[in-house]
């Protein structure tokens, strides 16, 4: 239990519905609107956040779900060993699930990647609440569930968001942004936040 919400950590056998939450809850996201192509963009923005889940979040990272996986949290962490590996790995089929927006994809990539930090962190690479289960307090749960054990690991955390209403939620949590910066090509503008051990 987390503030009064149960959450447990993912199991394999969640992949498919964690998915689909998160598909629910990015459906108008700016970062994937910008990102990945509108042709069936559904269905790829679907297999974008499957693949993180099953290749990334689950094998070598965190990830927890509330019950009903109304909610869901993945993270990457300083001991996620082989996960940079993977991404490299995954990086063809990425490109290609985000068909014409691909080069809108990589110079997002490239202009983000300079707000990282250098230092270890947990990193908060996806959280979404399903559209009817939002104001629950969901979000919040699974997203304090990894802050409690990067607490624990004396390791700050980072997280990057494309939509400035989530940035007071983040700042609720402990997060203050490090760089505010509109994304080339058009792209949306996007905070990168970092929280301190304990916040």
């Amino acid at each position: 239990m987390v503030r009064g919400q149960p959450v447990r950590e993912a199991v394999a056998e969640d992949v498919n519905g964690a998915a689909d939450t998160l598909t629910a809850a990015f459906r108008e996201y700016p970062f994937t609107r910008h990102t990945i192509s509108a042709d069936d963009h559904l269905a790829r923005l679907r297999e974008f956040q499957r693949i993180f889940l099953a290749e990334i979040g689950l094998p070598h990272g965190r990830v927890w779900v509330s019950e009903g996986l109304d909610a869901v949290a993945v993270w990457s962490t300083p001991d996620s060993g082989g996960a940079e590996e993977v991404m490299a790995e995954l990086l063809p089929t990425l490109v290609n699930l985000a068909g014409d927006r691909a080069p809108a994809y990589a110079s997002a990539e490239e202009a983000m990647g300079r707000h990282r930090p250098a230092e270890p962190v947990w990193f908060l690479g996806t959280v979404g609440v399903r559209p009817q289960a939002q104001g629950r307090g969901l979000g919040r749960a699974v997203v304090g569930a990894g802050l409690r054990e990067a607490d624990a690991a004396g390791v700050p955390a980072f997280l990057e968001t494309s939509a400035p209403e989530n940035v007071r939620l983040y700042e609720s949590l402990g997060f203050r942004a490090t760089a505010e910066y509109d994304l080339p090509d058009g792209g949306p503008r996007t905070w990168s936040m970092r929280r301190p051990v304990g916040g």
